[in-house]
């Protein structure tokens, strides 16, 4: 039996789940938390490019501190040997499911609010991971999961970074074939991407779910991507009349070519979403995209106009039950069979492609009669002002552009109410029938009104300065500031005197603390000093001195000294007693003799105590000469 093959003598690699251009993916287990796991391994070939290897070692780790619901999770990385060559592999959470790739392969188109659930989980993934710093680079339906349970998971987080950042282009390597249908513009040039690249991909995404189509298909690589840089793509509507026209505008918004005129986040994107699956009108300026339609001709006719407000769904649109796997294997769930195939009554379909523009050619000649008629002058020649109060210069005009009006900017004001920048007012006013291709005149807000802070604060008491900035309709708090300064008095403002700031804004003024004085500790214990110390808010240092009069452990001295007035906070320093001084040993000396009082004046050689209990005293056991002297007996002498 052949042994399984053991990664970093942990993973056991049970068979190759999926490969893709630059990596295989093998279901494995981890004999050592004993769960099933997906470890994705680069192609050998690759991983001998060591500038690459070490891009995609930091990316891995950057890809591991992802922690989100809508991203695989990232376990460990590691690298294996394989014919001398150290090649790289990611352990990653094993997702039961299939890809959106497998589902689209099965010639599956989705209703669109289903789709919108879909790329709503992508958009949740990808708000999380560019807040992380890190973008994606390769959104595409092979990297979108979906589990048994309908939930949606984003995977190949940082590789796709990695091969971004490597030397390769799209004539060296195979594997763009299978990502150039969702390259941005700005990855097709070999720019340097952001976020909206991801959302560029995204809007790809969601467009290939609503239409079971790529939205540009070609012979290479480079044809597609010449597609991304330079050709509109067809709206989803013009190929399924049944998709919305809310869906149109989320999706060429995404896809607009120009990275400022797309979703700037990924929440801004999923904003439109959500307003759209809830019946509400989505953004004016993303209803705006919708007007660039294809002509035919593969680039955009811009004088069409279109309502700037959502189709609301109706409930047997919304109420769309639990998706369930095996549901969606029998052809139930979410998925919508009457869409399968491109969906739908052929015949009706048909009918439909040929009395629409029959209807549209009456109603032109309806109205050129009645153009004629009267002289030059029609209803159909005024049109409804857009209401664009409170939005963004730009989207404001923007919208009204694309309404047929040409847009002329009057003064700035202040105003209270509206941010700065957006829309005060327009004259006609939002609502009201305007001509056609007529000016609308647009008012922007200059924010609050700012006003001076005040130069002369410093010096002047609370009160005054007080009044003097609530007179100018500015708040004001005051805030204690440790400093040598009057008593009293302001110090210093935040912002400083000459700043110019909007009505109703914050001024701190600052004002000295009030001095404490500073208790007497001398004498008392290190313990009840310092509590007491710092019970007045002062901070306590200590030093030790020796000392025979105070007890050890109780304070000497203190600095700054008893009764001074300073600023709580400041440091003071306490002597304390380490005992009395240690007293020096006497040394060892020879004792000289010295002589005695009781000697006599005998004579002789005879040796004695040295006048033993005579009144001179102990003779200290010395020698006597002579005879016995007076003071006493000596009974060893002669």
């Amino acid at each position: 039996m052949t042994q399984p093959r053991l990664l970093g003598g942990r993973y056991e690699l049970d068979g190759v789940v999926g490969r893709g251009g630059m990596a295989e993916v093998y279901r494995a287990r981890d004999i050592r938390l004993d769960r099933i796991v997906a470890i994705k391994t680069l192609r050998s070939d690759l991983a001998r490019d060591h500038t690459f290897q070490a891009r995609f070692r930091r990316e891995a780790q950057s890809a591991a501190s992802l922690n989100h619901p809508s991203i695989i999770a990232v376990y460990d990385t590691g690298e294996d040997m394989m014919d001398g060559t150290p090649v790289p592999y990611i352990v990653m959470e094993f997702v039961d499911g299939r890809t959106l790739r497998d589902l689209l392969r099965a010639d599956r188109r989705l209703l669109p609010e289903r789709a919108v659930e879909l790329v709503d989980g992508i958009l949740r993934a990808l708000d999380y991971s560019h807040r992380g710093g890190i973008v994606h680079r390769d959104i595409k339906p092979a990297n979108i999961m979906l589990t048994v349970n309908g939930e949606v998971k984003v995977m190949d987080f940082g590789i796709a970074r990695a091969m971004a950042d490597s030397a390769a282009t799209m004539t060296q390597t195979a594997q763009v074939i299978g990502t150039a249908q969702y390259l941005s513009p700005e990855q097709a040039r070999g720019e340097r991407v952001d976020a909206r690249s991801d959302i560029y991909s995204t809007g790809c995404v969601l467009y290939e779910l609503l239409t079971g189509q790529p939205p540009f298909t070609g012979d290479s690589p480079v044809a597609i991507a010449y597609q991304h840089v330079r050709e509109d793509p067809i709206p989803p509507s013009r190929i399924d009349p049944e998709i919305p026209q809310w869906a149109d505008a989320i999706v060429l918004k995404a896809m607009a070519k120009d990275p400022l005129h797309r979703y700037q986040s990924a929440t801004e994107m999923r904003g439109d979403l959500q307003r759209a699956l809830s019946g509400m009108p989505v953004d004016p300026q993303t209803m705006a995209m919708a007007t660039q339609q294809y002509n035919g001709y593969g680039t955009a006719d811009r004088t069409r106009t279109m309502a700037a407000s959502g189709a609301p769904m109706t409930q047997s649109t919304r109420a769309i039950p639990d998706y369930e796997y095996a549901q969606e294997q029998r052809g139930g769930g979410r998925y919508d069979g009457r869409r399968r195939s491109g969906g739908g009554n052929t015949a009706l379909k048909t009918a439909l492609w040929i009395l629409i523009p029959l209807a549209v050619i009456g109603a032109m000649i309806g109205v050129g009669y009645a153009f004629l008629g009267s002289g030059g002058s029609s209803a159909s020649d005024k049109v409804e002002v857009p209401r664009v109060t409170n939005q963004t210069k730009a989207a404001a005009e923007q919208a009204l552009k694309a309404a047929g009006f040409t847009v002329t900017f009057g003064p700035e004001e202040y105003n209270s109410d509206v941010p700065k920048g957006a829309v005060v007012s327009t004259d006609p006013a939002g609502g009201e029938q305007a001509d056609r291709g007529g000016a609308v005149t647009v008012v922007v807000s200059k924010g609050e009104e700012k006003v001076t802070v005040p130069e002369d604060l410093i010096g002047k008491t609370t009160e005054e300065a007080r009044s003097e900035l609530e007179a100018l309709e500015l708040k004001v708090s005051i805030v204690p500031k440790a400093s040598t300064k009057e008593q009293g008095k302001v110090f210093d403002s935040s912002p400083k005197g000459g700043e110019k700031v909007e009505k109703g804004a914050l001024v701190r003024l600052y004002v000295p603390k009030e001095m404490t004085e500073v208790p007497s500790v001398v004498g008392l214990t290190l313990e009840d000093a310092s509590q007491t110390l710092k019970g007045a808010g002062f901070k306590v240092k200590t030093s030790e001195q020796p000392s025979d009069v105070v007890a050890q452990g109780n304070v000497i001295d203190q600095s700054p000294q008893a009764g001074a007035k300073l600023n709580p906070g400041t440091t003071i320093t306490l002597t304390v007693s380490s005992g009395p001084q240690p007293q020096q040993q006497p040394t060892d000396q020879p004792v000289p003799d010295t002589p005695t009082d009781g000697t006599g004046d005998g004579t002789g050689d005879d040796t004695g105590d040295g006048g033993d209990m005579g009144d001179g005293g102990d003779g200290g056991g010395g020698v006597q000469i002579g005879p016995p002297g007076e003071g006493g007996d000596n009974p060893f002498g002669n």
